[in-house]
Order: C-alpha cells, then structure tokens, then sequence
C-alpha cells in the first residue's frame, strides 16, 4: 500500500513538473499589453524561446532537418497563437 502512494504521487510530481507555462500571447494578454509593448514582450518572449528549444534539441541529440522540426515546432507552441 505504501508502495503504491509513494508511486502515485512521483507520477503526479513528475507530470506537473512537465507542464507548460503559459503561451508567449497569452502572457502578454495577461499583462494587457498593447501595441509596442506588446511586440516588444512577444519578441523576446519567442526569443528566449528559441534558445530553449535549442537546448532541448541539444538535450535530444536533435541534428539537421530533425532538430529544425522539433525547434520550430516548439517555438510555435511557446509563442501560441
């Protein structure tokens, strides 16, 4: 029995640590940002973004049109729509 709490609770540990933050768009839109300022947040948001993906593409060992794929995918979903 205790063996099996102990389980259910790493996996929900560890499935909450894997949950996205909110999308670049949606931040701004949290902060009601407008105009330049909102260009400006949503830019380096994507920014800050890419050189993420970046690394979880290193992470992954990602090389060529694979690690291409995989940082301009995951930079369309940090950035949201």
């Amino acid at each position: 029995m205790k063996t099996l709490i102990l389980a259910t609770l790493a996996v929900g540990l560890s499935s909450a640590a894997f949950a996205q933050s909110p999308s670049c768009n949606a931040q701004a839109t949290e902060k009601k940002l407008a105009g330049a300022a909102k260009t400006s947040f949503v830019t380096k948001c994507e920014k800050d973004a890419g050189a993420a993906c970046d690394k979880q593409a290193a992470d992954k060992k990602l090389s060529g049109a694979a690690k291409t794929s995989f940082t301009a995918k995951c930079v369309k979903d940090a950035v949201g729509t």
